[in-house]
């Protein structure tokens, strides 16, 4: 469990964000500046909207410390390239949802550690384990905006080697992901069980509140309704797998995964049951 935690979690997550980066091109950080009003409603929905939102709903259901640290931890995630791909199946604007995960994914290395140490120190309390932001800053920058750099890099580069491996690493991508949640939830599967009904009913509500708010926002902003599906689906999708790499680089656990990752673990579950019956629903709009 020691190597897992301690070599496996941040190489796996390392790699889970090469595959996001070597799937961007230049042009998705360029089209910010000609496109930015939707972006603009989009980065809203995520940086703002989604943390408000988890803190209702925690606040709501009255959630233990640890698992309303756990859910506000996988609220500060970006929706990575999960969210990419289902804004494809919902016949959204795939440009847009690019975008918002290419700039809010680099945005994360400073957005996510101030939060998080908030987060901690209000929910814990006396409990809280000590948080860097700097140290948590820097393991944020090495596995997850450098290896989407690197991602972009090789694209732009080495466009051929980019193309030919993006495929592989994206199906490698998917298999660590399960994994990771797998992990996650056995090595806390008591304290799953005691609270998965709390847990479910917290994450699958926020879930579906964050999809309608996301819709509803763009909507009001006069957005097409290619680019509403969009920000629809990058408010209610997040990285559980970072998540859940979040949760062990505050607690420093050695011996087991955090309690606080088995929200973003259960949350790798419930949002596609959640997501499925949007996407069907944009797809036939």
């Amino acid at each position: 469990m020691d190597f897992l935690i301690n070599v496996g979690l941040p190489i796996s997550l390392a790699i889970i964000m090469l595959s996001l980066g070597v799937g961007l091109e230049v042009a998705d950080f360029r089209r910010v500046l000609s496109r930015g009003y939707p972006f603009a409603i989009g980065a809203i929905s995520q940086v703002l909207l989604i943390p408000l939102a988890a803190l209702l709903t925690v606040t709501l259901f009255a959630l233990p410390p640890e698992i309303a640290v756990g859910v506000m931890l996988l609220s500060f995630c970006p929706g990575g390239v999960t969210s990419n791909i289902l804004s494809k199946f919902a016949n959204g604007d795939v440009a847009l949802s690019v975008s918002l995960t290419a700039v809010i994914s680099l945005l994360s290395i400073v957005t996510v550690p101030v939060l998080a140490a908030w987060s901690i120190g209000h929910f814990m309390a006396e409990a809280a384990p000590k948080v860097s932001i700097g140290s948590l800053a820097t393991a944020l920058f090495l596995i997850t905006t450098l290896p989407v750099a690197l991602g972009v890099s090789l694209r732009h580069f080495a466009r051929n080697l980019a193309l030919r491996i993006d495929a592989p690493l994206s199906k490698l991508a998917a298999i660590l992901f399960v994994l990771i949640v797998v992990a996650a939830l056995a090595g806390n599967w008591q304290f799953f069980i005691e609270n998965l009904s709390s847990i479910g009913a917290a994450l699958i509500s926020l879930n579906v509140a964050l999809l309608l708010i996301g819709l509803a926002l763009s909507r009001m902003a006069n957005l097409s309704w290619g680019e509403a599906k969009t920000v629809s689906v990058e408010t209610g999708i997040q990285n559980s797998a970072l998540g859940i790499a979040l949760a062990a680089l505050i607690t420093g656990t050695t011996t087991g995964f955090s309690p606080l990752a088995v929200p973003a673990a259960v949350y790798g579950i419930t949002m596609y049951v959640v997501v499925t019956p949007f996407i069907l629903w944009f797809r036939s709009r």
